[in-house]
Order: structure tokens, then C-alpha cells, then sequence
């Protein structure tokens, strides 16, 4: 599967932002999903992931009130909602993909597909 990140941009501390990862191949309903960040000389960081195989979606302490993660499966398209954006949210946006659930969902190694990233800069 190929993904594709999209949404990220210069938005204003406290505002908002939806990112979105198209999928493509025939199986994307198959696969669980999860968004990554990296900030600038930090490493990559689980934000929230979507599993299809249990049902649940799991977010980072620092976004779970304020981030919500969908998925459409008939657009093979993923969804990152952010709000009450913070400046420590600025980061490249990373969206993952895997269908062999061999690992937890926020690791990083979990996950077998990538696409490249999207800036997300919030200013204060």
C-alpha cells in the first residue's frame, strides 16, 4: 500500500486542522493505521492509531482530548482531526499503515508502510 499525507499547514495556536492519509491498494480496510509526528531533533512520536482488528483507537497523552482519528474505507482515506492546536503540536505529520499486527500499535516498527510527511507548524 502507498499513502499519501495531506493537510498540514501554518495555523495559530489554538485553532485547528484536519490531516488526511489516502491509501492506495485494494486491502485498506484490512490495515490498521496510526499517525507519527517528529519534531525537529526529536524522535518520532505515536499520536493516535486506528484498529480495525480490535475495533479501538488509541491516542498520546498529550493529544487524546483534543484528537480524534477516523478512517473512511470507501475513500481509502484516513483522518487526523487536531484542535486546541498548541505550538509544541508543530511537527511533520507521519501516517503508517500494517496488516500483520505483529506489534503494538504505537510503536513505530508496528508498522510496515509509510508516507511521507506533512508539516504542521502552530504558532503562538
Amino acid at each position: 500500500v502507498q499513502l499519501q499525507a495531506s493537510g498540514g499547514g501554518l495555523v495559530q495556536a489554538g485553532g485547528s486542522l484536519r490531516l488526511s492519509c489516502a491509501a492506495s491498494g485494494r486491502t485498506f480496510s484490512r490495515y490498521r493505521m496510526g499517525w507519527f509526528r517528529q519534531a525537529p531533533g526529536k524522535d518520532r512520536e505515536f499520536v493516535a492509531g486506528i484498529n480495525v482488528r480490535d475495533g479501538n483507537d488509541y491516542y498520546a497523552d498529550s493529544v487524546k482530548d483534543r484528537t480524534t482519528i477516523s478512517r473512511d474505507n470507501s475513500k481509502k482515506t484516513n483522518y487526523l482531526q487536531m484542535s486546541s492546536l498548541k505550538p509544541e503540536d508543530t511537527a511533520e505529520y507521519f501516517c503508517a499503515a500494517d496488516h500483520l499486527f505483529r506489534g503494538d500499535d504505537r510503536y513505530t516498527n508496528s508498522y510496515g508502510y509509510w508516507g511521507q510527511g506533512t508539516l504542521v507548524t502552530v504558532s503562538s
